[in-house]
């Protein structure tokens, strides 16, 4: 939906971290340039999301198997799934988890958000068993946040207080597998006046940042 148009926002600030050019940084009284990881890679758009930044498992395992067919035509070596709903049954009964194995048997890899209730405390958990499916599957990449404390050095990183920990409900898989800097992450700002926008108008720099492991795990 949206006639091409990002109108949530997530999206864009999804795919500017993985492969933004920097073009918006590089301008007169610009003090640094500001890409993506992969600022040459090539983004195929399975648009899941609506203006909400809400979607539904079958939109998410629709877009999965569309990958999953056109992997040969556009070369689809990754696939980024910064989302993730509760866990309902375990990862071998979820359809949205099979769907996630089935790109992985395909010869795709599948990075997928850990989830950001780290800070959910609701049942005397603190924070852990809250890992968001798919990012319950062994084959899923999971990822979760971390800050970088404002240094270079990784000798005093921490995660961050919301990112959801394992091990997983019902399977206690071992989550996330990896973390990555998921604070105050800078992106591009989708075109409009995207809802992301409207809500966290606090968050707009003059080049958006927002914090979560959808950061980290692009």
């Amino acid at each position: 939906g949206g006639g091409g148009q990002d109108l949530y926002g997530h999206g864009t600030h999804v795919a500017g971290i993985v492969g933004g050019n920097g073009a918006n940084s590089k301008c007169q009284g610009c003090t640094r340039t500001l890409q993506g990881l992969a600022p040459n890679a090539n983004l195929i758009n399975f648009r899941v999301l609506d203006q909400n930044g809400e979607s539904s498992d079958s939109e998410v395992i629709a877009a999965i198997n569309r990958a999953i067919q056109l992997k040969a035509t556009y070369n689809i070596r990754v696939i980024n799934l910064s989302l993730g709903r509760a866990i309902t049954e375990s990862y071998q009964q979820d359809p949205l988890c099979q769907a996630v194995e089935a790109a992985w048997k395909a010869g795709i890899v599948v990075v997928v958000a850990a989830g950001n209730d780290g800070r959910d405390n609701s049942v005397g958990e603190h924070g852990y068993g809250t890992i968001n499916a798919p990012g319950n599957d062994p084959y899923a990449l999971t990822v979760g946040a971390m800050k970088a404390m404002g240094t270079y050095s990784r000798t005093d990183d921490l995660i961050a207080s919301y990112s959801s920990k394992g091990p997983s409900l019902l399977d206690n898989v071992v989550k996330p597998d990896i973390v990555a800097p998921g604070n105050g992450i800078v992106s591009v700002r989708a075109s409009g006046r995207p809802t992301l926008v409207t809500e966290m108008p606090a968050d707009v720099v003059p080049v958006s940042y927002y914090n979560g492991t959808s950061s980290a795990t692009t």
